[in-house]
């Protein structure tokens, strides 16, 4: 077997993979070797493994490793694995805290006043530690990509070369100085035996020993005989130095997709080429004329340029041509078919622009754009970038049935931003939907997609947290915690009802709150509200013990549910304590595995995973300080970095190539062939993604610059080259182009610009911009009607886009198809029949609410949204709804006490809701209660003057009854006086002048005892004031009560066009005949104003605005006003309000 460095140019991976498949066969190694391959990517691994398989029959015997873990294995080969350990005392793991430990130690040397500025005010050791992982980044970088500056400040040359292999040198910055005094203070630091590891140093023994050994016609023993590098666009310097020389003793076959056939590697951006080389090439390459540019090559290609003239260095061609038969160059020239190919083969043939008037039409020939093979979408979010794919996708599906789910990719630049989007779009369609896709979500941080590594990295806080309610049910929402606790799935809503009953907001207990810089009060904690379940475990619903008011709800078996709560905060309290104390790493280490081992028990798979890679995290940390010499004490916000970055790090092999449409990052060498390539997020300032350099990165500098250095902006740049050279069939591109608020354009990214650019220059239409007619602008809405128009509409002539938008989204087609062929959603449901009896209260809750009465009982839709269970801080305030309960609480005690005691018997009450945590804190407290009593005074006294002259209580009385097609079946209670002259008298919490609609409940229970016969008077007493309803003529009783039970069956049928408030409103308006501005201005949010619709979700479902409302007809009548008069009009006219002090 011929050893040496083959390189093999092609511009396709699949013609490639074909010559590897090839030579394996021809060249093959014993049974038992194993072929070593390089790689960039686990994504081009697999890629890899896939085809091998296809054209071997099998994928069996390969190893694939990434280039620095097979460089550092090599190394430790020829070096001896005693010589050269299996990780650097300068890794940058290692690096980070010994520079963690030195940097206090040299702050007060001359040379490092920049960084003792820069460290003056770190209190607990975060800046120090981030300065500490900068610096080792950057010598880290240093190692690889400028070794000979850091021998010569081993060596005491201050000095900054500017080429590896010449003496020439640029200014070194004197405020950059300290960081070869670092160097070598760090050099200093170390064992004598440890010095020679850096990665440079290592390099070069390396480098040498190959040499030395070659010369001497040895080879070191554990090499791989054959080595194929495949895929790779970019290498360090260094690396390729370290595989040339490996060559020497191996057979090393380098596979490069070249996007170009000729040489390139001195073009540059927006300029004609600098010069021409081919003099010493000794690679044949066809001559070309010197104005022979590619734009998009020249301005995207400079990492791939830069990489390609490295290997030039190291490649020589004539030694090996011969043994592939002169097929060195495996460029494949295609007849371009479509727009997409017309600019690979440009960028194949290094073909410049046109001049203008040379320009081809875009829609003869090759080039259409009806070819779809490359598109530009133009929406208004992220959210509707992923619709619009879906739909796109879906196409691409119906109309090529050849087409696979594994065909498609979709890279975004962060997938951690779409992931949301995307699983609500694609996620949400069951495999039974006949648009369902299956897709796979790659690239994804484990703290992203594992509840567990959310409840770890919010652990990893726990001395910042508050405690709220919401954070310990958040924790119990993980699996893996309710498990360690014996907590099941179902306990969860009877804990919250717990914990909201027992009035716990916030904070473990009061020492905890002081830590917080918070008084130390204990009410509405964790201690307060589990005291309280204890109590009422013990006590049941008695008396305070101890000033601890009972939580009687606690009870039988649930109290082992309250215990394992307990047992939780007892746990969390714990660790709390131990994480606030500083300690070493070791005991970090093993503060953290408690933690790990007293709050989780893993449930699954990926749990045990990320438990397990969590628990290397700290043994690797644990190495790396043992490495450093550090042993210092550490508080909790340096030494829970380890496990955060573990948390944070992305894995780049999570379900890649899994046979599914592939959603990923856009991640360099990734350039794997696909048949229809997604770019989504193309919008300036995502991509090319910023990353700022550090500016003491004197690699950045200018004039510091060397081919093969890397760059995050170049490296994007590269990766869209290669996404639009990997696509077969089809380049889709969108972004946010659009702003959500006001419709302004927003630009796309350079790069999607200098492409549309491009493409106006190389082709020409008769009318417009070429690129106007790939490019589409979809609405802000994916139901709106420009997705449904037809070809034969007339509404389609004026949109230019009705020919080309289209959705899958059907379940809005309904609401945009011809009125001919729609059903009628505006018929009213056929008739119930219900012979089951109601009560008055029902009667009266469907004349508060007639349109909630048709979702709720025909539709049993319950659309009024739920309130929120938990509240996260203590009271300092009451709104309306907890006004009244609180109020309604106490009236409540004051009637049971009677007239003489009701006064102290709200003042327990109130004591009592102190105790519970129903009141806010000293100094709140004081007017808060005023308020809530204050009010009540007054009408109690009205109330119980009433009582007294009311007479003596009657016993309960049964009515049976109808009220047009129902049955009422109810008891009369609270009644006093006689049979001849009934009093009811009703306390009511609130205000009651001209609000009518609360007098529901009790206008159908009078109404019902009146038609029954009984000659009743209600009274219903407010704060403000009373309502009195006089007895009314049993005939007209009944003909109300038949009004209300027609309605009540036509308001199952169909919402009726009338609201509560609102038909009130109208009826006083009408006295001055402004009606209808009264009622609107009810219905009707303002400022500083709920409007009716807007309290109830029932009436903004079926009627828009008030004037939808208004419009719609009974018969020949006013709809609104017909049930305005039948339902509201009878007890607007009955009712007499009196104010406080006039007589009954």
């Amino acid at each position: 077997m011929q050893n040496g460095l083959m390189v093999l140019h092609g511009n396709r991976l699949e013609t490639l993979t074909e010559l590897v498949a090839d030579w394996l066969q021809r060249e093959p190694l014993s049974p038992l070797e194993t072929e070593t391959f390089l790689v960039q990517s686990n994504g081009m691994a697999q890629w890899l493994k896939l085809q091998l398989a296809d054209a071997l029959g099998i994928s069996a015997g390969f190893q694939f490793q990434m280039p620095a873990r097979f460089l550092w294995g090599a190394y430790r080969t020829v070096l001896g694995e005693d010589q050269v350990p299996r990780t650097s005392p300068f890794d940058k793991s290692r690096l980070l805290w010994r520079l963690y430990r030195l940097l206090p130690t040299l702050l007060n040397s001359e040379h490092f006043g920049p960084l003792r500025h820069f460290l003056a005010d770190d209190v607990d050791g975060r800046k120090r530690h981030q300065l500490a992982e900068r610096l080792a980044d950057l010598f880290d970088a240093y190692q690889m990509y400028r070794a000979d500056w850091l021998d010569d400040w081993e060596n005491g040359n201050d000095r900054l070369r500017k080429d590896q292999d010449r003496d020439t040198f640029v200014e070194f910055p004197t405020s950059q100085l300290w960081q070869a005094h670092l160097w070598r203070a760090l050099l200093a630091d170390m064992d004598s035996s440890k010095r020679g590891l850096s990665r440079s140093a290592i390099h070069r023994d390396f480098i040498a020993a190959l040499t030395l050994q070659k010369e001497q016609g040895t080879s070191p023993a554990g090499l791989p005989r054959r080595l194929i590098i495949f895929g790779i666009s970019a290498l360090p310097q260094q690396a390729l130095e370290a595989l040339a020389a490996l060559s020497q003793h191996c057979q090393i076959l380098m596979l490069v997709q070249n996007p170009c056939q000729h040489y390139w590697a001195d073009i540059v951006e927006d300029k004609q080429l600098l010069r021409r080389q081919l003099d010493n090439r000794k690679r044949h390459v066809t001559t070309m004329p010197e104005n022979r540019v590619n734009p998009l090559l020249a301005a995207w290609g400079k990492q791939g340029r830069d990489f390609i003239g490295l290997l030039y260095d190291h490649d020589d061609p004539d030694s090996y041509r011969s043994v592939f038969h002169n097929q060195i160059d495996l460029f494949e020239a295609i007849e371009p078919q479509s727009v997409l190919q017309q600019l690979q083969q440009d960028i194949l043939d290094l073909e410049p622009l046109p001049k203008p008037d040379q320009r081809p039409p875009l829609r003869a020939g090759s080039a259409s754009p009806a070819d779809g093979s490359l598109s530009f979408r133009i929406a208004h979010s992220a959210q509707r970038e992923v619709e619009i794919l879906q739909d796109a996708l879906l196409d691409r599906f119906s109309t090529d049935p050849t087409l696979q789910p594994r065909d498609v990719i979709v890279m975004v630049p962060d997938i951690e931003v779409y992931a949301p989007h995307i699983e609500a779009v694609f996620g949400r369609l069951e495999r039974d939907d006949p648009r369902y896709l299956p897709y796979t979500l790659s690239d994804r941080s484990a703290g992203a997609a594992s509840p567990l590594a959310q409840a770890v990295e919010s652990l990893l806080h726990l001395p910042q947290w508050r405690f709220t309610a919401t954070n310990i049910l958040d924790l119990l929402d993980v699996p893996a915690v309710r498990e360690r606790f014996g907590i099941d799935e179902s306990d969860l809503p009877q804990l919250a009802r717990w914990i909201d009953q027992a009035r716990i907001r916030w904070g473990l207990n009061s020492p905890q709150r002081k830590t917080l810089d918070v008084p130390g009060f204990e009410q509405n904690s964790w201690a307060f509200g589990l005291k309280r379940m204890l109590a009422g475990y013990l006590l049941g619903d008695g008396p305070a013990w101890m000033g601890i008011e009972p939580l009687d709800e606690v009870a039988g078996l649930g109290a082992e549910l309250a215990g394992r709560l307990s047992r939780l905060l007892d746990t969390l309290e714990y660790h709390w304590q131990q994480s606030r104390e500083d300690t070493s790493a070791r005991h970090w280490q093993q503060r953290f595995t408690a933690l790990f081992d007293d709050l989780f028990n893993p449930v699954d798979e990926a749990d045990q995973t990320l438990d397990a890679s969590l628990r290397d995290a700290l043994n690797d940390w644990l190495a790396a300080c043992a490495e450093a010499d550090f042993d210092s004490l550490l508080p909790l916000t340096v030494a829970r970095r380890p496990l955060l970055d573990a948390l944070n790090a992305e894995s780049m092999s999570q379900r890649f190539m899994a046979g599914r449409i592939n959603i990923c990052t856009l991640m360099p060498m990734r350039a794997i062939p696909f048949r229809h390539v997604c770019l989504l997020g193309m919008k300036d300032g995502d991509y090319p993604r910023q990353q700022q350099p550090m500016d003491f990165d004197l690699m950045r500098q200018w004039g510091n610059y060397r081919p093969g250095d890397r760059s995050r902006r170049d490296d994007d740049r590269y990766l869209f080259l290669e996404a639009l050279l990997s696509a077969r069939d089809s380049l889709y591109i969108s972004w946010t182009g659009r702003n959500v608020r006001d419709n302004s354009e927003r630009p796309p990214s350079v790069l999607v610009a200098q492409l549309r650019d491009h493409i106006n220059q190389r082709w020409h239409t008769d009318q417009g911009e070429p690129v106007d007619a790939l490019t589409v602008s979809h609405p802000l809405q994916p139901f709106s009607a420009r997705y449904f128009y037809s070809a034969n509409d007339a509404s389609a002539a004026n949109n230019a886009d009705a020919h080309i938008l289209h959705t899958y989204a059907n379940e809005w087609r309904a609401l945009h198809e011809e009125q001919t062929h729609r059903v009628d959603n505006d018929q009213p449901l056929p008739p119930l029949e219900n012979n089951e009896p109601i009560s008055c209260a029902a009667l009266g809750r469907f004349l508060k609410q007639p349109v909630a009465h048709f979702f709720e009982q025909r539709l049993k839709a319950r659309l009024k949204q739920q309130r929120q269970v938990l509240d996260d801080s203590e009271p300092f305030s009451f709104d309306g709804l907890q006004r009244f309960q609180l109020q309604d609480q106490l009236l409540n005690e004051a009637l049971r006490a009677g007239p003489e005691h009701a006064n102290d018997a709200m003042r327990v009450a109130m004591d009592r809701l102190a105790g519970s945590g129903d009141l806010p804190l000293a100094p709140f407290d004081e007017g808060n209660r005023d308020s809530l009593l204050l009010p009540l005074t007054q009408p109690l006294e009205h109330y119980f003057t009433l009582l007294a002259d009311s007479g003596t209580l009657q016993p309960q009385q049964e009515i049976r009854l109808t009220a047009g097609p129902l049955q009422i079946e109810d008891w009369l209670t609270d009644l006093r006086g006689s049979s001849a002259n009934a009093q009811r008298l009703v306390l009511h919490t609130g205000k009651l002048k001209e609000r009518f609609d609360k007098l529901t409940r009790d206008w159908t229970l009078h109404l019902a005892a009146c038609a029954a016969g009984l000659p009743l008077t209600t009274h219903i007493q407010g704060q403000d004031g009373r309502f009195s309803l006089p007895h009314i003529h049993r005939s007209d009783a009944q003909q109300c009560l038949d009004q209300l039970g027609y309605a009540w069956q036509k308001a199952l049928c169909e919402p009726l066009p009338v609201a509560c408030a609102t038909a009130f409103a109208w009826l006083k308006g009408e006295e001055k005949d402004n009606g209808e501005n009264e009622a609107r201005k009810v219905f009707e949010s303002g400022f500083m104003h709920t409007g009716e619709q807007e309290k109830e979700p029932a009436i903004a479902r079926a009627w828009a605005d008030f004037d939808t409302l208004l419009a719609a007809s009974h018969g020949d009548a006013n709809a609104f006003e017909y049930w305005t008069e039948q339902l509201y009009a009878p007890l607007y006219l009955h009712a007499q309000w009196l104010e406080p002090g006039d007589d009954a």
